[in-house]
């Protein structure tokens, strides 16, 4: 067992010798320890020294086999040296006369190396200034247009700049200064063209008017040229707008603004009687900055905003164009003017759409036009109210249909301003009334209501010229004589045709027919004498001062009136051109309203005389007490019954037939007597029968049967039958 031992012990010391000859002397540690931490580390240095004296015998064994060979290759080495040293000085030697004799041949490639080198720069130089210069001569034709205000090819300019020529030489730094203002030249380029554009829109503003002006000039020239063709007839016939009447002459025209085959702006209409032409909108407004501006903003990516703030700044001048002057109803030119702006503004709309693509659409001008024409009748119902002279009124009728025709020619429907004209005719047929009734006032006031005296042939032609008047037997009678009728019928009967021809002036171009025409006048007529008319007679009869001789004469006058209502019948008719007897022709009232004034007349003078009996009654003084009666008529009575014979005397001359007892004269004279014998029978039996006459003796009776049979003897002696 111990033999064993003893085995395994040599076996791991030979192990650890080996170990320690073959590891690296950092790790022989570990081994070393495996060697203390056994108990025979005794053994193990006895076996570590003997192999180190094994180790010592070879190394001599070997320096003995090569001692020889080392002292030999000494000697040889010793050798070596003494020739190496005369290289080392033969190599010394030449290297100083190389470095010598290759001095100038250095310098003269460091001065061919230089020049090379400046070749080679120069050559790149060149090269880059061919990449550069183009770069900067674009930046400098940019700087140059800008100055020049040419935006629209600065802009291009910069877009070949930025896309062709800098990105080949973005490298450089002056290029990346270029790339940085690019952003800032656009926003520039934007801005000038935006000022361009708002004085544009200035511009405008200022000239709507006068663009308006023009136009309505070219529409009225325009309509009397319609006019002349309408009295001449052509083969083609219909109405031409104005576009389409100048269409012939717009193709030969070129204009320099884009799209100028699709431009109409304000289209020249040409008088071949006249030898200058009315401007155009292109001649007054120098349209090629909105072009600009919107080429700018389209090649920008811009278009919509530049769209949107166009057509916000139009709505909003559209707005002031569409707010009437305060005092715009006092005058015509009031009127024109606001009417200039509206047409100028529409014009100016109407050629930018027709010369540009979309910045405004037909769906933005027919809002607009909603708008306009909406505010433009309500000014217009608004400023007409306040206008009370029919000359003004009718004058604002001719210039709104000059406006609505303008509009029209433009496409812009008008349907509506015609309309809005069928209530102004309304209000202008209430103006002439107001006017005629104070022309009827003045005529009734101013005449003296006696029947007209004629001197001569050539008076009496012109009074049968002014009233449509004829009588055989007073044509028989010699000079001087008189007709029956006072200047008032003559007078109002002119008046009444005036205000017929005032009636048809306002109907005229307003397309109406000739039916409605006529009705329009017949209606007008009618309220001027039912209403007017009628009204200023009943005053005249109803005056306080009004005399019994006067009321005659009313009567009259009154009936050749109501004769003479057939001829304003037939007048009508002639300038109408509607015959009376066609369906739903009204007819005219005048008969009715001279029958009524004439009996007013009637009635008044019935009133008159019963009060004149009043007051003769009142003086009456009868003594009831009396013993004895007068020996004649009371005085009150005889001056009653002078009165009476006086007055019916006048009831002789009022018109009628000699042998017609029966006629409306006789009746109104027999009627008026009747009256007044009537009434003082009343009036005597009255006093008979007061209260206060308490007791009354044989005497005062006496007397008062004399007056009363002085009534009736008077009476069988009265002068109308």
């Amino acid at each position: 067992m111990a033999e064993l031992e003893s085995l395994e012990t040599a076996a791991e010391h030979e192990r650890i010798l080996r170990e320690i000859e073959s590891t690296d002397t950092a790790c022989i540690g570990p081994t070393l320890r495996s060697v203390y931490d056994g108990e025979e580390h005794g053994r193990f240095m006895e076996k570590l020294e003997a192999r180190i004296r094994n180790h010592d015998r070879e190394i001599e064994k070997m320096c003995n086999f090569h001692y020889q060979g080392f002292v030999d290759s000494i000697t040889e080495l010793l050798k070596v040296r003494g020739e190496a040293q005369k290289l080392k000085n033969q190599v010394t030697d030449t290297n100083r006369k190389l470095q010598n004799e290759g001095k100038e041949l250095i310098i003269a490639m460091e001065e061919l190396k230089q020049c090379r080198l400046q070749q080679r720069n120069i050559s790149a130089t060149v090269d880059k200034l061919t990449l550069c210069l183009p770069v900067l001569e674009m930046y400098s034709k940019l700087r140059e247009q800008m100055k020049s205000k040419r935006h629209y090819p600065a802009l291009k300019t910069l877009e070949h700049l930025e896309h062709t020529y800098l990105p080949r030489v973005s490298h450089y730094r002056f290029c990346k200064v270029m790339v940085d203002n690019i952003p800032k030249l656009r926003e520039e380029i934007k801005e000038v063209s935006m000022s361009d554009l708002k004085d544009f829109l200035e511009s405008i503003r200022k000239h709507s008017d006068k663009i308006g002006e023009t136009a309505m000039k070219q529409a009225q020239q325009q309509r009397n040229l319609d006019n002349i063709v309408s009295q001449h007839p052509r083969i083609s016939g219909g109405k031409k707008s104005k576009k389409e009447a100048c269409a012939s002459s717009e193709l030969e025209v070129k204009n320099t603004s884009p799209m100028s085959e699709q431009d109409s702006g304000i289209l020249d209409v040409e008088d071949e009687d006249e030898d200058e032409e009315v401007p155009g909108a292109q001649d007054l407004v120098d349209f090629s900055p909105v072009y600009r501006c919107l080429h700018i903003y389209s090649v920008l990516g811009a278009r919509e905003t530049f769209e949107n703030y166009y057509r916000k700044q139009r709505r909003k001048q559209a707005r002031l164009v569409l707010q009437p002057p305060s005092n715009m109803h006092e005058t015509l030119d009031g009127y024109r003017k606001y009417f200039n702006q509206i047409v100028g503004f529409f014009v100016v709309e109407d050629h930018i759409l027709h010369t540009t693509q979309g910045l405004v659409n037909r769906a933005y001008i027919d809002e607009l036009w909603e708008m306009a024409l909406s505010k433009t009748i309500a000014a217009l119902r608004t400023h007409s109210s306040y206008c009370s002279d029919p000359s003004l009124v009718l004058d604002l009728k001719n210039l709104i249909v000059l406006f609505a025709d303008t509009l029209q020619g433009y496409g812009f429907p008008v349907n509506q301003l015609f309309d809005m004209l069928l209530e102004i005719r309304d209000q202008y047929s209430e103006t002439l009334l107001k006017k005629w009734s104070g022309v009827f006032r003045n005529i009734l006031d101013s005449d003296n209501y006696s029947p007209i005296p004629v001197t001569n042939e050539e008076i009496y032609k012109k009074i049968v010229g002014q009233f449509p008047f004829q009588d055989a037997e007073l044509e028989k009678q010699p000079f001087p004589k008189k007709f029956p009728f006072s200047e008032f019928v003559p007078k109002v009967y002119n008046q009444i045709k005036e205000f017929i021809y005032a009636c048809l002036k306002f109907s005229e171009d307003l397309h109406l027919s000739s039916t409605e025409v006529d009705d329009m006048i017949r209606k007008s007529t009618n309220l001027l004498l039912t209403r007017t008319l009628s009204n200023s007679l009943q005053n005249v009869i109803k005056r306080k001062n009004v005399g019994l001789t006067e009321l005659v004469q009313i009567i009259i006058n009154t009936t050749h009136l109501e004769k003479s209502c057939k001829f304003l019948e037939e007048f009508i008719t002639n300038i109408t051109n509607v015959l009376p007897e066609t369906v739903h022709t009204t007819k005219l009232y005048g008969t009715t309203t001279f029958k009524d004034a004439r009996h007013a007349a009637e009635e008044e003078i019935y009133t008159n005389l019963n009060q004149k009996i009043d007051q003769f009654v009142q003086l009456a003084d009868y003594d009831w007490m009396a013993m004895e009666p007068g020996s004649k008529a009371s005085e009150y009575l005889v001056d009653l019954i002078g009165f009476l014979r006086s007055t019916f005397a006048v009831f002789t001359h009022l018109p009628g037939d000699a042998d017609a007892h029966s006629t409306m004269s006789g009746k109104v004279a027999q009627t008026a007597c009747m009256s007044a014998c009537k009434h003082l029978a009343t009036s005597l039996m009255q006093l008979l029968l007061e209260a206060e006459v308490r007791q009354l003796t044989l005497g005062a009776l006496q007397q008062f049967n004399l007056d009363v049979e002085e009534c009736e003897r008077k009476t069988q002696s009265c002068p109308l039958p």
